[in-house]
């Protein structure tokens, strides 16, 4: 699963940018968001991460991504997930905002997901 600093890094390629230059825009130290982008440190703050998502001019579907990777590393660090858990978790999110489920369905796929 990718993490998040990777997919940042790879859409700040993809859209041009240096990592001085992209760090320049959104005020980070470049020596520390390229801890950030290689996962050596977490990622800091959430409007951090709107700032960047902004300047990188992502679609909805691109921010929302980012936004579930976000999350996941959240997750992650507070809860004691296994890997395969934590990879499941894009598919939950996309599911869950597709489909509107009930709070049943939803404790469904919760019980799903623990048992695979």
């Amino acid at each position: 699963m990718k993490k998040l600093g990777e997919l940042i890094k790879e859409k700040r390629i993809a859209k041009g940018f240096t990592l001085r230059a992209f760090c320049m825009r959104i005020e980070a130290d470049p020596s520390n968001w390229s801890k950030v982008e290689r996962g050596l440190i977490k990622f800091p703050t959430a409007s951090l991460l709107d700032e960047i998502t902004k300047v990188l001019d992502l679609d909805n579907q691109e921010v929302q991504e980012i936004k579930e990777l976000a999350v996941i590393q959240i997750i992650s660090k507070d809860l004691d997930l296994n890997e395969k858990l934590l990879e499941a978790l894009p598919v939950f999110f996309r599911t869950t905002r597709d489909l509107k489920p009930s709070e049943e369905q939803l404790k469904e796929l919760i019980q799903i997901l623990k048992n695979n």
